[in-house]
C-alpha cells in the first residue's frame, strides 16, 4: 500500500487501533458491516446539510463520525467472517455518494442556499462566492475520477493505488479545513483554501493515476 501524505501506514494503523475496542462491541452485538456503511451515508447526509447551513464546526465532526463507519465497515467484515465482493462494492459505491452529499452542502452554502434554508439572512448573500462553488464541482469531479480510475483499473487486471488524495487524506483534509473555518472572522478563508487544496490535489491524483495505468500498459507491450 502507499504511503499517505498526510496520513503515513503508522498513524492509519494508529488510528485503527484506537477504534478497535468499538469494532469489537459492534461485533458482539452481531451488527452487519453494510449497516456500518449506510450509517455512514446518512450521517454524510446530516453533514451535507449541515454544511449547508455554514457550521462548519459540527459539520467537521460528523464528518468524523462518517469516516470512524466507513474505516470500521471493512474492519468488521474481515473479523466477522462477513466480507464479500458484494460488500466492499457496496461500501464503494455509498462512499461516492457519501462524498456527493458532504460537498452539495458546501457548494449550497457558497451558492447562498442558506437563504433559501432562512438562515443567514445578509450574511449568506456575503458568502456567496461563484468561484468557490466551482473549486466544489472541480473538488467532486476529482474526488470521483480518483477512485474510477482505480476501479476501472483494477477491472483491466492493472494495480493502481497511486497517488496523493486517496479518501483518507480527503476526509482529513476536510475536516481540518472546516474546523480551523469555525474561527471567527478569517476561518472561511480557510475553508475556501482547502476547497482550493482538494480541488486540485484529487485531479492531479486521477491524472497520476491515468499516467500510471498507461505506463503499465507499456510496460506489458514492450514485454511483449
Amino acid at each position: 500500500m502507499v504511503e499517505f501524505v498526510f496520513l503515513s501506514e503508522k498513524n492509519k494503523e494508529r488510528y485503527l487501533r484506537i477504534i478497535t475496542p468499538l469494532r469489537k462491541v459492534l461485533a458482539r452485538l452481531g451488527v452487519h458491516p453494510n449497516i456500518l456503511s449506510i450509517t455512514g451515508l446518512i450521517l454524510s447526509v446530516v453533514a451535507g446539510f449541515v454544511y449547508s447551513l455554514g457550521s462548519f464546526f459540527w459539520a467537521a465532526w460528523i464528518v468524523v463520525l462518517a469516516g470512524t463507519c466507513d474505516a470500521l465497515d471493512g474492519e468488521l467484515a474481515r473479523q466477522t467472517g462477513k466480507n464479500s465482493r458484494f460488500g466492499a462494492f457496496f461500501d464503494s459505491a455509498l462512499d461516492r455518494y457519501s462524498d456527493g452529499f458532504i460537498l452539495m452542502g458546501l457548494g449550497w452554502y457558497f451558492a447562498g442556499g442558506s437563504i433559501l434554508l432562512g438562515s443567514g439572512g445578509e450574511a449568506s448573500v456575503g458568502n456567496q462566492s461563484p468561484w468557490v462553488v466551482v473549486l466544489i464541482i472541480l473538488a467532486m469531479a476529482g474526488s470521483f475520477m480518483v477512485s474510477y480510475t482505480r476501479a476501472r483499473a483494477e477491472a483491466l487486471g492493472l494495480e493502481c493505488k497511486v497517488g496523493l488524495m486517496q479518501r483518507p487524506e480527503r476526509i482529513t483534509l476536510l475536516v481540518i479545513g472546516s474546523l480551523l473555518g469555525s474561527i471567527p472572522v478569517i476561518g472561511l478563508i480557510f475553508v475556501k483554501v482547502m476547497l482550493l487544496i482538494l480541488a486540485l490535489s484529487t485531479n492531479i491524483t486521477a491524472i497520476h493515476r491515468m499516467i500510471h495505468v498507461k505506463n503499465q500498459f507499456l510496460r506489458e507491450n514492450q514485454a511483449e
